[in-house]
């Protein structure tokens, strides 16, 4: 068997996140049934990863296996173009090692967060429209914590089915630019629901609700009631996925 990974973008607005589930449609379920019908035989695509309902990706990777690609892969990417709808794009589709796995290989992710402080018909549904004065200095001072843990209970969905709540994050910034307000933070893996928790919390600090420094005692209780609110999935972006190679 060959394995291809093919490196797409999705607008989630559509969709209940990429990975399939009953009576609910997902981005997954969308590329296996167009991939099927164009290859003549069922293809399950493995993606690098869950999103929530509504998050978009501008990055995403997932990995397919067949025993003969009859075409070219920059074909097929082509064709795989015509038969998906328009909120989702294959950029490019190409033949991997056997032993690559769009999730497990993956070594880093990159999510951004957008917030649009002013209300724009242009970006609805793409940022998250927040007009309160914040100070922005406190909610970069409190990004910084975030650093220095590798638990994050405290901003996971309840229930999950995760083994752990463990991740390693090298990089979380705020940055202003004109009108938005964009959130980045990078990470070996993400739980489900923390990105949204963490910048909701982060809010709290910049609405003056709590100190920088609390954030770090509420990744210490390691308990999600603790943290803030959890901000609408349309602002979020799945921004880049590495991989070694």
């Amino acid at each position: 068997m060959k394995r291809f990974f093919a490196q797409l973008s999705f607008n989630g607005k559509n969709y209940h996140g990429w990975q399939m589930q009953e009576n609910a449609h997902s981005v997954q379920a969308e590329i296996n049934e167009k991939l099927s019908l164009l290859l003549g035989e069922p293809i399950n695509v493995v993606g690098c990863g869950r999103t929530d309902t509504g998050v978009h990706a501008k990055e995403y990777f997932a990995h397919f296996e067949i025993e003969n690609l009859l075409i070219e892969p920059e074909e097929l990417a082509g064709k795989l173009n015509n038969f998906l709808p328009q909120d989702i794009a294959i950029h490019r589709i190409f033949e991997v090692k056997p032993d690559m796995h769009a999730r497990f290989s993956a070594t880093s992710r990159t999510y951004r967060y957008y917030i649009s402080k002013k209300k724009n018909p242009f970006l609805q549904g793409l940022s998250y429209f927040y007009h309160v004065p914040l100070n922005v200095s406190e909610m970069k001072k409190a990004s910084s914590f975030l650093l220095d843990y590798t638990d994050f209970t405290s901003f996971s969905k309840l229930h999950s089915q995760t083994n752990n709540n463990n991740c390693k994050i090298s990089f979380a910034a705020w940055e202003e630019t004109g009108e938005m307000l964009i959130f980045t933070i990078t990470a070996d893996r993400f739980l489900r629901n923390m990105v949204r928790a963490i910048v909701g919390t982060l809010l709290e600090v910049g609405k003056g609700k709590m100190k920088a420094s609390e954030i770090r005692n509420i990744i210490e209780l390691k308990n999600r009631s603790e943290a803030g609110f959890s901000v609408p999935a349309e602002g979020l972006f799945l921004e880049k996925v590495e991989f070694p190679y």
